[in-house]
């Protein structure tokens, strides 16, 4: 054993030699700047086997469990809520200052979420469409689609904002128009 007084990176551990271990042979005499190739090895894998394409179906890729699907569509998912968030402010903004029945607001409110709704799942559509089978790219999440619901519900929210009078009044007055 090494003295243990030494610094670790001055010690040394002897290894006795072990039988069929040692250096390899070498097929050509040791020669300056060459390296010394080792024999030839086997695979280690198999060769993929071959595949007709007219075999392929349209959904060849590995399945995968309900869960993975629904953590990939929850990714993004604070743009389409800050959207939604801001068009239910708008929307009660606008509502409340009609001063009258609130069920025709809501029921356009709720109009306004199922085309929302309507509109990420055709954003999702294009993407696979797209992004997938036209690129060969892998979707990793769905913050593409939830940006453009994000942006739709945002232009749903200005949309109640000019609608409501004194909004547009204070707005005229503050840009001077």
């Amino acid at each position: 054993m090494a003295d243990q007084t030494q610094p670790w990176a001055e010690r040394t551990v002897e290894v006795p030699p072990q039988p069929g271990v040692g250096v390899p042979t070498q097929r050509d005499p040791y020669r300056r700047g060459v390296a010394s190739v080792g024999q030839p090895r086997t695979p280690r894998t198999e060769p993929f086997p071959a595949v007709d394409p007219a075999d392929w179906s349209a959904d060849s890729g590995p399945r995968r469990p309900l869960s993975w699907h629904l953590a990939q569509l929850r990714r993004g998912g604070e743009w389409s809520a800050a959207g939604g968030l801001f068009a239910f402010v708008c929307w009660g903004i606008w509502a409340i200052s009609g001063r009258g029945d609130l069920s025709a607001p809501l029921l356009t409110f709720v109009l306004s979420l199922l085309t929302a709704v309507g509109l990420f799942a055709l954003s999702r559509l294009l993407g696979r469409l797209i992004w997938e089978r036209q690129l060969g790219r892998v979707r990793r999440s769905a913050r593409g689609a939830h940006l453009v619901t994000a942006l739709f519900l945002a232009g749903v929210g200005v949309a109640y904002l000019q609608q409501t009078e004194w909004v547009v009044t204070a707005w005229n007055w503050v840009t001077g128009n």
